[in-house]
């Protein structure tokens, strides 16, 4: 199985990139977390930053394995504790199907991408730098990872 996260935006602070590749690292080849930057859409006065999701849009769903289960993160999906989604992670291996956390832009996700989704993932009722809330993604994978292997990492 493959975790990719699919994300909007590039050119991040130095910081989190390592934070982001530090965590992606630790995981172990069963559950490798793949990064794929889309480019932002273009934005501009004169322009309705509708156009700008939907071409984030296009070049997401673009972007995403056709046979992967998509997970969107959004400030109103559900909460999930390090411990649903260790149970998840459990079952995600099992049935071996490749899943993709997607990040919207600064104006969120595409409709079309909306409903390419299974679920919804709130990491925080806060609204979260978007390269913030990659570090974030792949801490809780490694975290929900370490609970299923039993590894002293988590130690809840």
């Amino acid at each position: 199985m493959r975790l990719h996260l699919i994300a909007v935006g590039s050119r991040l602070p130095g910081w989190l990139d390592a934070g982001y590749r530090e965590y992606a690292r630790r995981l172990p080849r069963e559950c490798r977390l793949e990064l794929t930057e889309i480019p932002l859409g273009r934005r501009a006065k004169n322009r309705s930053p509708g156009r700008a999701v939907a071409e984030e849009g296009e070049r997401m769903l673009a972007a995403l394995p056709a046979a992967a289960e998509a997970i969107a993160l959004d400030v109103d999906g559900a909460a999930w504790s390090t411990e649903t989604l260790a149970n998840r992670l459990s079952d995600w291996l099992a049935d071996g199907r490749d899943r993709a956390f997607l990040i919207g832009g600064p104006d969120g996700l595409a409709p079309a991408v909306r409903e390419r989704t299974t679920a919804r993932w709130s990491l925080s009722p806060l609204t979260l730098p978007h390269g913030l809330a990659r570090v974030l993604v792949a801490e809780a994978l490694y975290r929900a990872w370490s609970v299923t292997a039993g590894h002293p990492y988590h130690r809840g």
